[in-house]
């Protein structure tokens, strides 16, 4: 049977989430020479290169970004399974912020998942806009967020946001509905100016001269997927938002090329270090989340 050392792949997730070697040194107790070794027999375990390392820190490949996303399921599993074997529950509360934008598949997906490997955690969910989310972990009233930015934007750059997944963005309407014609001026179904997507989409527009309207505003991404399937109007929507047997993407109306977002997840920041029970979750989130 192959396989990989589970404290190999500890310290690979640690680096990444660390941001650099040095910085994983106190949260794996041993020396950056140790952990250097143990990230090169890894590399030779997959036969592929994992990390980019530079003064700047590491950054993983596309082979090690594949590999993370097991690495932080095997984790979990070990975690929970040692727990289970010697009785030692995890508890506590959680509150936990996810944007709107994630599917609710995928949040059942992941609270499920929660719920079945740390039966003895109380979770608080907060489904929200980005902002309205990144604004309350930022003040503290959050241990862990789940939030949608632009690919290169602060909120997916900073160095404690772990990006889970990139996405592409699409112009979308009612399967149900025939494109208007081109002279037409584009009717929009959006979230409020207060959305990042909502400034995107029109700033978009307007950048291009394309004339259009909001022809309608909803609260919540349900409803505003809602009225694009009701052919109230062309959204701009995150690939994994698009319910596809409702919505098409619009590739007629020569519209603008939109950028990539990311899946983010920001991560608790305690005082002496983060708790182990956020540790836990954060790395069930990493796992169900990321492609």
């Amino acid at each position: 049977m192959h396989g990989f050392d589970i404290e190999q792949l500890k310290t690979l997730v640690a680096a990444v989430d660390a941001g650099s070697l040095t910085a994983a040194v106190p949260l794996r107790y041993r020396s950056q020479s140790a952990l250097s070794e143990q990230l090169n027999k890894l590399e030779e375990a997959a036969d592929e290169q994992l990390l980019v390392r530079s003064k700047q820190g590491v950054r993983p490949t596309a082979a090690g970004q594949r590999l993370i996303g097991h690495a932080r399921q095997i984790l979990a599993l070990s975690d929970a399974a040692w727990r289970d074997m010697h009785r030692v529950p995890l508890e506590g509360e959680v509150h936990i912020g996810i944007s709107d934008y994630v599917r609710p598949s995928q949040l059942a997906a992941l609270l499920a998942r929660i719920a079945e490997q740390y039966p003895g955690l109380r979770m608080r969910t907060q489904i929200d806009k980005s902002d309205v989310i990144a604004d309350a972990h930022g003040s503290g009233a959050l241990d862990l967020a789940i939030i949608l930015g632009t690919t290169g934007s602060p909120s997916s750059s900073s160095e404690e946001a772990q990006v889970l997944r990139t996405e592409s963005l699409m112009w979308v309407a009612a399967r149900s509905k025939p494109l208007p014609p081109k002279d037409r001026v584009i009717e929009l179904a959006l979230l409020p100016e207060t959305c990042s997507l909502h400034r995107l989409a029109r700033n978009a527009l307007d950048a291009h001269g394309i004339a259009h309207v909001v022809a309608h505003m909803a609260s919540g991404v349900a409803g505003l997927q809602a009225a694009v399937a009701a052919g109230l109007g062309v959204a701009c929507l995150n690939a994994s938002a698009v319910i596809e047997a409702d919505m098409v993407e619009m590739t007629g109306l020569n519209l603008p090329a939109l950028p990539t977002v990311d899946i983010v997840l920001l991560p608790a920041r305690c005082r002496g270090g983060v708790s182990e029970r956020l540790q836990a979750v954060g790395q069930i989130i990493a796992a169900t989340l990321a492609p």
